[in-house]
């Protein structure tokens, strides 16, 4: 079985080299169906990893399993045509974005949105750090967190662009979230260049929950800083190809979550060729006014009730339950 790592996809919609399995073996099957025969499950769960996990459902579906889908493939972003399989094999659809229960419904699949994880997550957090004490910062210095991604290639590209916005700025702190995915010696190099910046390592949620603003690369990450209620900037420049293929596979208006799921621009995105040090600068400077902040603020709020507040893990676990097919009574004797 293969690890989340693994079959992760890359780039900045996760379509450029993502799934390599499925690439290098497109018709072997997936390796766990050995074991089905020794222990007939009553259902499957399949979370998130469409490349995967979209070629055994039809195999499960077949063996007579109940097949549950929790974390929908984002279809409605790019491979629509993958639709079929889901409408065909799928018993159970649970989704975590509003938007994507009308989706399916509109192509004849029933999906249940069961609530954002994040949500439960981020209220959970309890932060135990003071990052002006740890990084020996001034009192009255703001942090601004920079998440310049979690490759070294995207790092690698923002943390130029995000250096020059601190230099203009040196009356804050700016302060890098380390990813996991990325050795702590990779950014060693990489930090050589750049003295003006502070970092942290897997510690993310304490860095937003002590941060005035944010500069982020688009992702998961833009919907965190959201729950986190400190205003951001979306900034993403990635290499010229994959940026051509990504244009021509993916037909969305926004590539942030928060303007996705709110269907208008919340927050400033500058991709690409937009991404320069000029326009970057004045859409962080519009972040520190209070005008900004509270339109931004009130955005948020608005996120925040349009992903509900139900438990999502609870609310999955329910549905899951539910669809299980009866189990036969032991006889009395």
């Amino acid at each position: 079985m293969s690890t989340g790592q693994t079959l992760s996809g890359t780039g900045l919609y996760g379509v450029c080299g993502s799934d390599p399995q499925s690439a290098n073996h497109p018709g072997k099957p997936p390796v766990c169906q050995k074991g089905y025969p020794r222990l007939p499950p009553d259902a499957i769960i399949f979370i998130d990893y469409p490349g995967f996990n979209l070629r055994l459902v039809p195999w499960a579906h077949g063996q007579g399993i109940k097949t549950v889908y929790y974390i929908s493939p984002q279809l409605w972003a790019w491979h629509k045509s993958r639709i079929k399989i889901i409408r065909k094999f799928v018993d159970e659809l649970l989704v975590i974005l509003p938007f994507e229960e009308p989706f399916f419904a509109a192509e004849g699949v029933t999906a249940h949105y069961v609530g954002h994880p994040l949500i439960d997550v981020v209220d959970r957090f309890e932060g135990k750090s003071n990052l002006h004490q740890e990084l020996d910062l001034h009192p009255d210095q703001q942090i601004i967190a920079l998440l310049p991604g979690s490759r070294r290639q995207e790092v690698e590209n923002m943390l130029p662009l995000m250096a020059s916005l601190a230099r203009r700025h040196p009356e804050n702190a700016w302060v890098i979230a380390e990813a996991p995915g990325l050795s702590s010696e990779a950014y060693t190099q990489i930090l050589v260049k750049f003295p003006d910046l502070y970092s942290v390592r897997n510690r993310t949620y304490d860095l937003l929950s002590q941060s005035y603003a944010a500069i982020v690369t688009s992702g998961t990450a833009t919907l965190e800083t959201a729950l986190f209620n400190v205003p951001q900037v979306v900034a993403y420049k990635g290499s010229a190809v994959s940026f051509w293929i990504a244009k021509r596979l993916v037909k969305l208006q926004y590539i942030s979550l928060v303007n996705l799921l709110l269907d208008k621009p919340l927050v400033t995105e500058l991709i690409q060729h937009d991404l320069t040090e000029t326009r970057l600068d004045q859409a962080f400077s519009k972040l520190l006014e209070p005008d900004g902040r509270t339109s931004m603020m009130a955005g948020y709020a608005e996120l925040r009730h349009l992903l509900g507040s139900q438990n999502a893990s609870s609310t999955a676990a329910r549905h899951i339950l539910n669809a299980l097919p009866p189990k036969p009574q032991a006889p009395i004797i």
